[in-house]
């Protein structure tokens, strides 16, 4: 149901199956088969997971991932109700989203721009792609080829559910993407490089294009997430950011926090992030706290004495 009704991503529905397996295994250990639990059992559940220490948000996801199976199986008639209706979840705290400085981004981007051959072409490309676009790690690691039209001003990005949006892209993400297609060849499964002894040029023999826009060697024909969360840890610590605060849905959340600190539109930031509800993107309003007080510092005729007294 998740994979043909929701298209929920492949990563979504391998969390739901181990959070629903882990339950199962807990149900089994009374004798009792998952679908058939009631609301007692649940509960003891959700205590079971409190007292072994887990957080608030991975309960409440668990419990999430709850709610949906036994709604669909009272949808689907399997059950006539449903246990998880009268549950209250843990109470949780949503975190402020963690990010990086402008100058941040800056340093990681000139040491992007000082790797060497085409592997630093193809950092800065999904660099600059990926700060000027907000983009999950998923959606750009997968790009196809065919999501960049031929103009080059657009990306075409297929998110969650299957929904697609338009992004617009940055000039300098335009140009880091022309640098990384004339040498992206170099990363197709099948293509050899073969150098012409004569006249020093190089030619490529065998094998077939990629659809992907980053491809690679690997099984799944694309650069994968571990790859490129791999080579950010390591581009940080060449650029003097400590790599345990760069990732890159950190360089998400510095996307949306700068472009809303610069005075993007909550809206327009919305649809290029890719939520379906504006409520989650809501939480980068953060960083407007610093910028409505230097509006106010600035502009408001009693704001030097109000702030001094602060």
């Amino acid at each position: 149901m998740l994979a043909a009704e929701h298209g929920a991503a492949a990563n979504t529905i391998e969390s739901y199956r181990r959070d629903l397996a882990d339950f199962a295994a807990f149900a089994a250990k009374r004798n009792i088969r998952p679908e058939d639990a009631d609301s007692r059992t649940l509960r003891d559940y959700l205590a079971r997971l409190a007292q072994a220490g887990m957080s608030a948000s991975t309960s409440a996801r668990r419990l999430s991932a709850l709610r949906r199976f036994f709604r669909f199986l009272h949808g689907e008639g399997t059950r006539g109700d449903n246990p998880t209706s009268t549950l209250d979840g843990p109470r949780t705290t949503r975190p402020l989203p963690k990010y990086l400085s402008e100058a941040e981004v800056e340093k990681l981007l000139d040491a992007a721009r000082a790797w060497k051959g085409a592997e630093g072409a193809r950092l800065v490309a999904l660099l600059e792609v990926i700060y000027a676009t907000g983009l999950r790690v998923t959606e750009l690691v997968a790009l196809p080829l065919s999501a960049l039209p031929s103009e080059g001003r657009m990306l075409i990005v297929r998110g969650k559910g299957g929904r697609e949006r338009m992004v617009p892209l940055s000039e300098p993400a335009e140009d880091a993407l022309v640098a990384w297609r004339a040498v992206r060849e170099q990363f197709i499964p099948g293509r050899v490089a073969k150098a012409k002894t004569k006249t020093k040029t190089k030619g490529l023999t065998g094998g077939r294009d990629s659809p992907w826009l980053f491809p690679s060697r690997g099984a799944q024909g694309h650069l994968t997430r571990a790859r490129f969360q791999q080579l950010l840890k390591e581009l940080a610590a060449a650029a003097g950011v400590p790599p345990r605060r760069v990732s890159p849905h950190v360089l998400r959340h510095s996307f949306a926090s700068h472009m809303l600190a610069h005075g993007a539109d909550l809206r327009a930031l919305q649809q290029m992030l890719g939520h379906a509800d504006i409520a989650t993107t809501q939480i980068y309003t953060h960083v407007l706290e610093d910028r409505l007080k230097a509006l106010v510092a600035a502009s408001h005729p009693l704001a030097r004495k109000s702030f001094s007294r602060s």
